[in-house]
């Protein structure tokens, strides 16, 4: 949803509706685009539907009220909104759909190397060999990008300008953030042995 400017045919302001019925119709758009894409939406492209000055957050939450109870829900991640299946009908999904356990299937140590991924990036694999103290292999960051937790950063400014890896939008749904700036404090990820206390 690059578009700068809303569909010619779309009547974002519906004038000729009562206030009440005019909100109802704004969070029914709002749900057709949640439920349209598979990817967060961000709020400017959820602010092109509806009328100028209308509250997208106030729309969410109204949305939010009337999904209560319901067996998908509203997230916020990654600096967007989706639709999503609550937990709680996970098992359900999979039974129906035999798809069996479709989680990350991420080893404990993959784990700690994109927790420092995310809380140093961008940095190479020679950054994360002085983290963790070993060389980091090509096949761990091959899992991580075929997940598509990580993505290629800029390259490092060093000499042959290595390759630097970042987290992607992918990460933050999957971990059910809205931003990096959700990630956990430091300081409770080294008590637990996932990040290294010397890192930097």
């Amino acid at each position: 949803m690059a578009k700068d400017n809303p569909e010619p045919d779309l009547d974002r302001e519906l004038e000729n509706l009562p206030a009440e019925l005019r909100w109802r119709e704004w969070i029914r758009r709002i749900e057709a685009v949640l439920f349209a894409s598979a990817s967060p939406v961000p709020r400017e492209d959820l602010g092109r539907v509806v009328g100028q000055g209308a509250s997208v957050d106030l729309l969410i939450e109204d949305l939010i009220a009337d999904l209560e109870g319901r067996s998908f829900e509203v997230a916020r991640v990654a600096g967007g909104w989706m639709l999503r299946t609550r937990p709680v009908y996970a098992a359900a999904i999979r039974a129906a759909a035999d798809v069996g356990e479709q989680d990350l299937d991420l080893r404990e140590y993959d784990i700690a190397v994109l927790a420092a991924i995310a809380y140093h990036q961008p940095i190479t694999r020679d950054g994360l060999r002085d983290i963790f103290g070993k060389e980091i292999s090509r096949d761990l960051i091959g899992r991580l990008h075929a997940r598509g937790l990580i993505g290629t950063g800029p390259r490092s400014p060093r000499r042959g300008a290595p390759y630097t890896y970042v987290t992607t939008d992918q990460f933050l749904i999957a971990f059910d953030l809205e931003s990096l700036q959700d990630l956990p404090d430091r300081e409770q990820l080294e008590d637990a042995g996932v990040l290294s206390e010397t890192g930097t």
